[in-house]
């Protein structure tokens, strides 16, 4: 009885293996382009990376079925699972997947891990999924599909002023203020186990055999199909955490609209394209995007920014932009924020974390600066060099550089 009970084992495990289903994309070789510590120069400013802090890796199943198999009713059959868990991947605050950060994020998890993972968005199915198998011995089986689910946090490497040890200064790489966490998944797996197999630790089939419960009566007696009690327990579950997930993202945003009290400095600035005519303006309404414009005396102040409520920790900066022109704060609108690309805007000042910005900065006598939304993460910079051209967020900046600026005192 322990050989057969073995020979159904090694059956469901070539099972796994053969199912054409479980095709996943590899996740591309990630290239580490900076390291904390490590120097970069001014052009580096505008530009952002991720560093992988922790993870955490779970044989994970996603739909399951416990399926009792008579002596005369072996052979090939078709069984309907119900869904235990869907698996989204996302970086972030976004839910999702958008812009080069998170999927450079995502491909140095696989590396790390040496494991094919998802590095775009996707999502398991949340519906039935049938199982076909071949049943060559009678007994209690789970049919399943399963994942690891990888799991973990990530923090940024910016490029800002670094003090030394003689007191002088220079550029290097530094883990920046934002970190967040991520959600992905590797291949998908499907097959069939007993109870009385024996099947590796810590995998997506051990990991099924707990759900089979193969202490309960259903197990020993069941003379039918029959779900699992923990299988639908854990369904129960994970339908109820997927509701309310749901709600907690389809929930509308509430904007403050109470008028912040800045304190706000002195001094007026001009944001330069270094070496270029073209600075940051504000529109004369707000609401309304940034751009690059030319500075002129009939500007109204719209190319004049003041810093407000700064603060400073390990060398960043922290600030609300506010513009002189139209009284308004530098922000990205709530409902772009999770976007590449989103266009940076002014509106009423609310020090709403959308209008919190870190300000990296270049060695003492330089006035390059890099710009990042406190609440995004993502770097400030613009598509191309042209008049009326709006500043935007890019997730991990303008690699060509053109997310540096000069910050000059008007």
């Amino acid at each position: 009885m322990a050989a057969t009970a073995s020979t159904a084992c090694a059956v469901t495990a070539m099972g796994l293996a053969a199912s054409p289903a479980a095709a996943s994309p590899a996740a591309p070789a990630a290239q580490q382009t900076a390291e904390p510590g490590q120097s970069c120069t001014a052009a580096d400013l505008g530009k952002r990376h991720p560093i992988i802090k922790s993870t955490d890796v779970a044989p994970t199943i996603t739909h399951f079925k416990g399926w009792y198999v008579t002596e005369g009713s072996t052979g090939n059959q078709t069984v309907n699972t119900n869904t235990t868990e869907t698996i989204s991947v996302s970086v972030g605050l976004n839910g999702t997947v958008q812009g080069s950060f998170a999927v450079e994020a995502l491909g140095m998890v696989g590396a790390s891990l040496g494991l094919n993972v998802q590095v775009n968005y996707t999502s398991t199915s949340s519906t039935s999924q049938s199982i076909s198998w071949n049943f060559r011995l009678p007994g209690y089986y789970g049919l399943y599909k399963g994942t690891k689910k990888v799991t973990g946090t990530y923090g940024s490497l910016n490029c800002n002023r670094v003090q030394q040890g003689d007191d002088s200064h220079a550029l290097k790489w530094v883990e920046g203020p934002d970190s967040g966490s991520f959600t992905t998944y590797t291949t998908l797996e499907e097959g069939a186990v007993r109870c009385e197999d024996k099947v590796p630790a810590n995998s997506i089939m051990a990991k099924a055999q707990t759900l089979l419960d193969c202490g309960s009566a259903t197990a020993k007696h069941a003379a039918g199909p029959v779900p699992s009690a923990k299988a639908t327990a854990a369904r129960h579950a994970a339908e109820s955490e997927t509701k309310a997930t749901r709600s907690t993202k389809s929930a509308p945003a509430t904007a403050p609209t109470t008028r912040a009290a800045l304190n706000c400095g002195s001094d007026a600035y001009r944001i330069h394209v270094p070496g270029k005519p073209l600075n940051w303006s504000a529109p004369l309404l707000a609401n309304e995007g940034i751009r690059l414009r030319e500075s002129n005396f009939t500007s109204a102040h719209l190319d004049n920014w003041r810093l407000c409520n700064v603060t400073e920790n390990n060398g960043v900066l922290e600030a609300t932009l506010w513009n002189w022109g139209n009284g308004g704060c530098a922000t990205i609108a709530a409902q772009n924020a999770p976007n590449e690309r989103a266009a940076l805007q002014t509106t009423t000042c609310t020090e709403d974390d959308l209008q919190r910005f870190y300000i990296y900065r270049d060695v003492p006598g330089s006035n390059k600066i890099g710009i990042q939304n406190k609440h995004t993460g993502y770097m400030i910079g613009h598509d191309r060099y042209a008049d009326g051209e709006f500043l935007r967020q890019y997730s991990s900046g303008r690699q060509d550089g053109t997310g540096t600026y000069d910050l000059v005192k008007v």
